[in-house]
């Protein structure tokens, strides 16, 4: 007999303790299904069977787990039949904090910060040059995006003037690997009226920055973002399709079945709608509402628009009902409490007050909250507030969330896990040096109980790959910030090292409770979704530094393959 447990998300069992449901399959089944396979090595994530051969599939969700000859006996004439080559096969990529418009954004247009490219404005000549030969192979695009990295320091090389070099004529927009500056070009400026005068919102026109006579360079950071976004012509339905389209056939290149987009609009949801709807959407969404570094305020129009996302898109493929905020900034805006070398000090994005009084009444009405917390004195604030929606709305299954948190004081950090806040963190970025022993406390986080989620924030993680991940969260060692691959490899806390299963929950399990997902995703087992991916190698047996060297082979989404290497 083959027995299977259905359902049940048998991770960190400490604070989920679901009824246990036993399902007993024949070893000789009657029935048939419409994929199996076979010959494989399964890590299903599933304790009570938590390795097995092979797989049936009906109907986009996972019949059976076990053994070649269980699920062999489950095919007949018309069943699709998967030859693992014995080859192993974990529950699909969960990744709990992308910005998919701004991957396919970077994806349409030029990205100058990949492992394999990186030009920045330190090198004026070779940028000026690359960007030129972009615009000529794209004539008819009014507006010009990528990707690189600049400085945003006044004084620095970035300037608008540079950008003006390449293209005089048309509007440019860099999107920094953070994705919390940008910066254009002259006429970039001019369509979004950003003149030597000071613009309308003092918060966003104290991050217009500027030169030394008040002219501005270009730069814009944080706040002063939402200047040229809300000046940007709006994308076309089909147009945003697009985007979106590629942005997930990238993802499920690296094995992801289910995103979190941690920033979106009405615009977005509506184009993962358009794309479900004609059977074109390879990878679940579910996203939050929030524009980068921007405040929410309790508007008509915002409660509205919430409530239309809640009402429309609630299903498996297009979800809402998610607030992202942001409590800082990141760098040099990110809130500590101890001031930076220079002396300057950075304050959270909201008084305390406001941020706790927007985040109760939400939740009051049941959306679900996540906030962008770098530094600890944010993270802190953000705690603080989530502590008091608990006692003036009561007790509920609400996953608050709060991701990066780079360093909590020991206090805070007890404080996250006793409040059940999920916390949303990227390996990749490990670690901040400022604070080398508060740092992306992992393995603490782990012992203690918390759901520890992974994400690649892609695409400010170039590329969004949970295999070179996993290398990083299980060794401790950074490969390098925003795609740069030659950066000096360092250690940092080995004794905040997670395991390989305990890293590949973090990516399935822990992000799919993350989203509310739980009973659909996140581990292989019987009546779930049959997500999965096929690697190139056994990740759980591997050297750890070879971990990396992990790619996806296949990747099923709903028992759909929505990507395959040529030879597999």
């Amino acid at each position: 007999m083959l027995t299977s447990n259905i359902a049940i998300p048998s991770f960190l069992s400490a604070w989920v303790r679901p009824a246990i449901v036993v399902l007993l399959v024949p070893a000789v089944c009657l029935c048939s299904s419409d994929t199996v396979l076979l010959h494989g090595r399964v890590y299903t994530g599933n304790d009570t069977l938590p390795h097995a051969e092979a797989i049936s599939i009906s109907g986009g969700l996972i019949d059976a787990i076990g053994t070649d000859r269980e699920i062999s006996a489950r095919k007949d004439a018309k069943t699709k039949v998967i030859d693992l080559q014995g080859r192993t096969v974990i529950p699909g990529i969960v990744d709990a904090h992308t910005h998919m418009w701004f991957g396919g954004l970077a994806l349409r247009g030029f990205n100058f910060s990949t492992p394999e490219l990186r030009i920045g404005s330190d090198q004026p000549d070779v940028l000026v040059a690359k960007i030129k030969e972009y615009a000529a192979k794209h004539p008819r695009d009014p507006v010009l995006f990528g990707r690189a990295g600049f400085s945003v320091a006044r004084g620095s090389s970035a300037t608008r003037q540079l950008l003006d070099r390449a293209v005089p004529n048309r509007p440019v927009v860099i999107h920094g690997t953070t994705e919390h500056n940008l910066w254009v070009n002259t006429k970039a400026l001019e369509m979004a009226h950003i003149t030597d005068e000071p613009v309308a919102d003092p918060v966003e026109e104290k991050y217009v920055v500027r030169d030394a006579a008040g002219h501005p360079t270009g730069v814009l950071i944080d706040p002063a973002m939402q200047l040229i976004a809300r000046a940007l012509p709006k994308e076309p339905l089909e147009a945003r399709m697009e985007v979106l389209k590629n942005a997930a056939s990238f993802l499920n290149s690296y094995g992801v079945t289910s995103v979190i987009n941690a920033t979106g609009d009405l615009a977005e949801m509506e184009a993962y709608a358009a794309l479900r709807d004609r059977g074109l959407l390879t990878i679940r969404t579910k996203t939050a509402f929030g524009a980068v570094s921007t405040n929410h305020h309790l508007t008509p129009q915002f409660l509205a628009d919430l409530e239309k996302a809640r009402t429309m898109y609630h299903d498996d493929w297009v979800s809402a009902n998610l607030i992202k905020f942001f409590a800082d900034g990141a760098g040099t805006t990110a809130a500590q409490f101890e001031p930076a070398a220079d002396g300057t000090k950075t304050d959270p994005w909201y008084k305390p007050e406001d941020f706790q009084k927007i985040v109760t009444e939400l939740d009051r009405r049941g959306y679900q909250v996540m906030t962008h917390a770098i530094g600890d004195a944010a993270a802190h604030m953000v705690l603080d507030a989530y502590e008091q929606v608990e006692k003036a709305n009561g007790a509920r299954d609400r996953r608050l969330r709060m991701t990066h948190i780079f360093s909590l004081t020991p206090d805070d950090l007890l404080r996250l896990v006793r409040l059940s806040v999920v916390p949303d963190m990227q390996p990749a970025f490990c670690c901040s040096i400022s604070l080398p022993h508060r740092t992306h406390r992992w393995q603490t986080l782990e012992k203690e109980g918390a759901p520890l989620a992974f994400s690649s924030d892609w695409p400010c993680s170039w590329p969004p790959d949970p295999f070179a991940g996993i290398q990083e969260a299980v060794t401790r060692q950074s490969r390098g910030r925003g795609g740069d691959a030659s950066a000096k490899a360092e250690y940092f806390l080995p004794e905040e090292r997670v395991s390989v299963e305990q890293a590949l929950k973090s990516y399935t399990q822990a992000s799919a409770y993350a989203r509310f997902s739980e009973k659909q995703i996140g581990t292989l087992e019987p009546g779930k979704a049959a997500d999965l991916v096929v690697l190139s190698q056994d990740l759980l047996t591997v050297p750890h530094d070879q971990i990396a060297g992990t790619r996806a082979v296949m990747t099923m989404v709903g028992g759909r393959v929505v990507y395959e290497t040529k030879a597999r």
